[in-house]
């Protein structure tokens, strides 16, 4: 072999190498496992959290919790923390992975449920004319730092399992329909965890870490997680002390309406990070903790436990918690043409996409996923005080 041909071959041998080295595997039956895990993981939380949504505002939560009965699971169908989120996979479904943002808006306008605050706003300011990123902009809707675009982001983190650059594309689409700032830094954060959660089974500050990296350092959202992060050193068994902490520096009441009800991003986002950090293993403590942290009480315990389930999969779920699931696995949930069955077969055709759009390739039985590094998103910042 000659000398230029044998340099030639040696680099080609290099770059396939490096080639190699960029994707990370994941098998079709554990992503099955992990992303199924994530929906029930979120099913089970806000069935487990519904009936305590605000009833402690402001102070730890401790009157009766209900014992978990397996049919509690069928309140799940009729939430609108799973199916307002399911209007961003249809999207998906209907424009593609390169959706723009007055599709975005428009798929959001055209929806008939009920809906509270930013979404609200954010919807009517669409159908009004102001399209994103506009309507989810604080000149022209007072909720933008609150907590919708948080509730409804898990969707876009399940479907880009360890893709945080793809997840932040899609989020920055999404969430700016109805928030703005930490308002959609928190659905950020809550699809940062997904995307790792995939490959990540056990160390939670990992995954919130991971979380972390997709919004920007010196936002007030994410100088609240890295606190509650300090307090549980501080604190590692005692989940009150550090609810105390987190309630003297960031419950300020500069929300969007006065009064003990406190609907900021980042003051429920930290009550799920409180619930993951001290839950554990524990999935119905999980549930627990991130219930009694009060304020928005049935979707703080559904992503805590939908990421959870992500982590450990759909097989580490208690028994109790799903046995009911075959007695609705069928039925749509309210307002969407899915059902859990459709929804997760819905899922991986629209992950695989994601998967190729971003350098990856679908093999016979597994993702080849080209590794991201997530990067953060723009500074942006609303009425931020001073910390």
């Amino acid at each position: 072999m000659s000398r230029p041909r044998a340099w030639i071959s040696v680099v080609m041998l290099c770059w396939s190498a490096g080639c190699a080295a960029q994707m990370r595997e994941l098998s079709f039956d554990r992503y099955r496992d992990k992303m199924e895990g994530a929906w029930l993981g979120q099913m089970v939380g806000v069935s487990y959290g519904a009936p305590y949504e605000f009833r402690s505002n402001g102070k730890i939560d401790d009157g009766a919790i209900r014992q978990w009965k397996p049919e509690f699971i069928a309140n799940a169908i009729d939430q609108d923390d799973l199916y307002v989120e399911m209007t961003w996979l249809k999207c998906l479904q209907e424009h593609g992975p390169d959706v723009t943002p007055a599709q975005a808006g428009k798929a959001f306008a055209d929806t008939e449920f009920p809906l509270w605050h930013a979404n609200e706003a954010g919807r009517a300011n669409v159908r009004a004319g102001l399209m994103p990123p506009a309507s989810g902009h604080p000149d022209h809707n007072k909720h933008a730092n609150c907590i919708d675009y948080q509730i409804e982001a898990d969707v876009i983190g399940i479907l880009c399992p360890g893709m945080p650059q793809e997840a932040n594309r899609l989020g920055d689409i999404f969430g700016h329909v109805m928030n703005y700032g930490d308002g959609v830094y928190g659905g950020l954060f809550m699809q940062g965890m997904y995307c790792a959660a995939f490959f990540e089974d056990r160390d939670v500050e990992k995954v919130i870490r991971a979380g972390l990296s997709c919004i920007p350092q010196e936002s007030l959202y994410a100088r609240c997680i890295r606190d509650v992060l300090a307090w549980r050193r501080l604190y590692p068994q005692d989940w009150r002390a550090t609810w105390g902490e987190l309630e003297r520096k960031y419950n300020d009441d500069r929300d969007c309406e006065a009064g003990p009800f406190n609907i900021d991003a980042h003051l429920n986002g930290a009550y799920i990070v409180i619930g993951l950090l001290y839950g554990g293993d524990d999935f119905w403590k999980v549930c627990e903790i991130a219930t009694r942290c009060g304020q928005d009480s049935d979707c703080n315990p559904s992503s805590a436990a939908g990421i959870w389930a992500c982590m450990r999969g759909r097989k580490a779920i208690p028994s109790e918690a799903v046995a009911a699931l075959p007695t609705i696995s069928n039925r749509k949930f309210a307002n969407t043409p899915y059902s859990f069955q459709s929804l997760t077969e819905a899922c991986r055709a629209m992950t695989e996409k994601l998967v190729v759009r971003n350098g990856g390739r679908v093999a016979e039985d597994r993702f080849f996923i080209q590794i991201q590094d997530a990067h953060p998103a723009p500074l942006e910042q609303w009425e931020s005080p001073a910390r």
